[in-house]
């Protein structure tokens, strides 16, 4: 073996060793749970045991037969307006924000740590946290509203207002995400493309509209790519704010939440059947790949087209 070649396998050797650890926790902790499932989907199950191959049915069931079809679609179009709100709403303000921290005013470094503070949090510690802020009886959001004249609202246990709740939760805790990758493209246009637009006459909003926004093509992909995949992943937030079930009456129910319930069972939803459980979460992964590919693949188009 040449002296080059020794080095090279030397090296080799090294990258395998410092990548084996990683490697085996993704294969033992995320493709070996995915392959159980994609094989589970395919069974039934007697307790915790597959009973026997059954093909489709699983898949079947959750789609067309009653109650499960109408399950199935509640929560996703719970998932669909979580979707909607938090591009429209969360994301939107993050691009205002991102501009605001763009003009360097005094002390924009700390409006930077405070925007992105919140991201850090536990998604457990923030919905306890929310939850309690909005207590019908000693939460601050209602005492606050007592103060302009308006009253108490059991904003989590309304059904009209219990997901709109969680989805504020959810922009509080995830603004400043979207926020600095929106500033980080913005960072990378020209100070002279800018400095030029004013120049001519262009105040904030023509350079928001027609100047910036075309440029952080980019940054759009990746914002709306994982607003996507974190929306119809949604689990963590409704079940700590609003429970297992999606209470009250479903109205916060979200396809996380029915999967769990259909593998694992609740208090109130029966037996528990890993089978159409695993059926569920591999339709969910389907679905996000598949959405997920034809968004970047017209979003990249995007780009190259401006």
């Amino acid at each position: 073996m040449t002296t080059r070649a020794a080095r090279r396998w030397r090296q080799g050797a090294w990258i395998t060793v410092l990548l084996a650890p990683a490697l085996i926790i993704l294969a033992g902790f995320v493709t070996l749970p995915l392959l159980a499932a994609l094989r589970y989907a395919f069974y039934a199950f007697d307790g915790l045991a597959p009973a026997g191959f059954v093909g489709t049915a699983n898949f079947e069931t959750i789609l067309f037969e009653a109650p499960y079809a109408a399950w199935t679609m509640r929560a996703l179009g719970h998932n669909a307006i979580v979707f909607v709100s938090l591009m429209l709403f969360q994301n939107g303000l993050a691009y205002f924000v991102a501009f605001a921290l763009l003009k360097t005013l005094p002390g924009h470094r700390l409006h930077q740590v405070i925007v992105f503070l919140p991201v850090v949090l536990s998604a457990v510690i923030v919905g306890f946290l929310w939850k309690l802020m909005l207590h019908p009886l000693f939460g601050v959001i209602n005492a606050a509203l007592a103060l302009v004249g308006i009253a108490p609202h059991p904003w989590l246990g309304d059904e009209n207002t219990a997901l709109g709740a969680i989805i504020l939760t959810n922009a509080w805790h995830w603004l400043g995400f979207p926020a600095l990758i929106f500033l980080a493209g913005m960072q990378r246009i020209g100070a002279e493309t800018l400095e030029a637009a004013r120049l001519d006459g262009a105040g904030d909003w023509v350079l928001l509209r027609h100047i910036i926004w075309p440029l952080v093509a980019p940054a759009t992909t990746i914002v709306f790519t994982l607003t996507f995949i974190g929306s119809f992943n949604w689990f963590e937030l409704p079940y700590v704010m609003a429970g297992l079930t999606g209470s009250p009456g479903g109205a916060t129910d979200v396809l996380g939440l029915y999967a769990y319930r259909l593998a694992f069972g609740s208090a109130t939803a029966g037996l528990q059947d890993f089978g159409r459980g695993s059926a569920m979460a591999v339709l969910m992964f389907l679905f996000l790949a598949m959405v997920s590919a034809v968004a970047l693949k017209f979003l990249r188009r995007r780009e190259m087209e401006l």
